[in-house]
């Protein structure tokens, strides 16, 4: 397969038409996957914010102080306010805050970003990203499209690109009840194609200044598989969050 970034994006304010904005710049085919950053998304999207934005709850400053206090050095309440605000959980409050979307997604602050962000101190996640990704998906030739961001997985070092939201393919590919090599059924095997394709993309998009947040993913077939739409892990057979929950911090 093939990945290219989708050149010559200029800053992204909220209203504009990303779906016109890509189409104008690339040719695109039916079957191209289009990988789109989650921050152009949220700007596109007006989930800019000051931190005025967030004026802070007692909980939310008892918990920038507990970092404050582990970090050696200030917390804004008002960024504790923000992550609170934009989870339905927190899973770890110490030594960082570790927390659940309202769709599903597990990460560090909330996914909030402050940077590259011109307008306003905060970019927050999209609200709803395989609604954002669908939306995009119509205004395009390209039959498929996958939000990412970048974020910390448990067990490894640094960043990797995921996927947030996705339409027009599944998120999974089932390889459960066939065959591998040696003729043994496989039966545990769900390959998360999303995730793969993210984190594809996020090495042709880069980071930082690299200013390419839309990569085509070219010449890539699902393949005769079974798909699945499950993609962030039931809390019930979560059991790394359960545990999270019953851990605390010894600094």
């Amino acid at each position: 397969m093939e990945l290219f970034a989708v050149p010559d994006l200029p800053e992204i304010r909220e209203g504009d038409d990303l779906a016109a904005m890509i189409g104008e710049r690339v040719d695109l085919r039916e079957d191209d996957v289009v990988v789109v950053a989650s921050t152009v998304v949220s700007k596109a999207e007006g989930r800019v914010f000051d931190l005025e934005d967030f004026p802070p709850s007692p909980r939310a400053t008892e918990v920038a102080d507990r970092l404050a206090e582990i970090a050696g050095e200030e917390r804004d309440p008002r960024f504790a306010q923000a992550v609170i605000e934009e989870s339905t959980e927190l899973i770890m409050e110490s030594p960082f805050l570790l927390t659940a979307t309202r769709f599903g997604h597990v990460g560090v602050n909330a996914g909030i970003d402050r940077s590259n962000v011109p307008d306003g101190d905060l970019l927050l996640l999209p609200e709803r990203p395989s609604e954002s990704a669908a939306r995009i998906r119509e205004g395009l030739a390209a039959d498929r499209v996958v939000v990412s961001d970048t974020c910390g997985r448990p067990f490894r070092h640094g960043q990797r690109g995921v996927a947030i939201g996705w339409a027009g393919l599944p998120a999974s590919r089932d390889w459960r009840g066939e065959r591998d090599r040696d003729g043994r059924e496989m039966g545990v095997t769900v390959q998360n194609v999303i995730d793969e394709l993210a984190a594809a993309a996020n090495l042709v998009a880069g980071e930082g200044a690299g200013g390419t947040p839309v990569v085509v993913v070219r010449d890539w077939a699902f393949g005769d598989h079974d798909g699945s739409e499950s993609h962030f892990r039931e809390v019930e057979g979560d059991f790394v969050r359960q545990a999270l929950r019953e851990w605390q911090f010894q600094a």
